[in-house]
């Protein structure tokens, strides 16, 4: 199975724009408040209109009280979007799998398809690899850290047995060695698309041929 590929931390028009060129498979908006990418629901929601109805939608939360999340899932079933759209979660705080479990039934009712749900973790020993694949998230995210831009220690998970996505200090230059090296469900990509700290194009462009490109 070909690796997916996540494209995260989207703020404008323009970012959006690159991204129907690019075609990745998700997009991912940050919805908590105090990060440097972080955007107001609002504001996620009509960027999503601009959006390609094929990328699927990530929203990013971190230690956010569950309304604000189901808030945000439970707009896309209003009159005017296409049940089509693919919408997850991303849990990048200290949520637990009772806090997921939760989540997950909060985000359940009549009419409304599955959503599924990342949960993150920083990625510093062997024990760490071990209380993520504990997790009762649909998949987890394997990072070094809350976008600190730099890799980790790669060997430490290739012998996940469960699909995951790979984060931490990809970009164009090196997504595909990531691939290769640990084959992960997923890739996930911010500050390795940008340049002088905004969302570049032709980084963009670059990176989802470079992971579509990948063995």
């Amino acid at each position: 199975m070909s690796t997916l590929v996540k494209l995260c931390g989207l703020m404008r028009p323009q970012d959006v724009e690159a991204a129907n060129r690019a075609r990745p498979d998700m997009v991912g908006f940050i919805l908590s408040k105090g990060f440097r990418r972080s955007i107001k629901p609002r504001r996620a929601i009509e960027l999503i209109e601009r959006l390609d109805e094929n990328i699927a939608v990530v929203g990013v939360f971190v230690n956010e009280p569950i309304y604000n999340v189901t808030r945000f899932t439970h707009t896309f079933d209003f009159d005017g979007y296409d049940a089509a759209r693919t919408i997850l979660v991303q849990l990048h705080g200290d949520e637990d799998n009772a806090y997921i479990d939760e989540l997950r039934h909060a985000m359940a009712y009549p009419g409304w398809w599955g959503i599924s749900i990342i949960k993150a973790f920083t990625v510093r020993t062997a024990e760490d690899v071990a209380r993520a694949c504990a997790s009762t998230a649909d998949y987890v995210l394997l990072d070094n850290g809350q976008g600190t831009g730099e890799t980790f220690d790669w060997s430490l998970v290739r012998n996940v047995d469960r699909p995951f996505v790979l984060a931490g200090g990809l970009g164009p230059h090196n997504v595909a060695a990531a691939i290769e090296a640990v084959h992960p469900w997923a890739v996930d990509m911010s500050s390795g698309i940008e340049t002088n700290g905004v969302k570049d194009p032709n980084k963009m462009l670059a990176a989802v041929a470079a992971v579509r490109g990948a063995r």
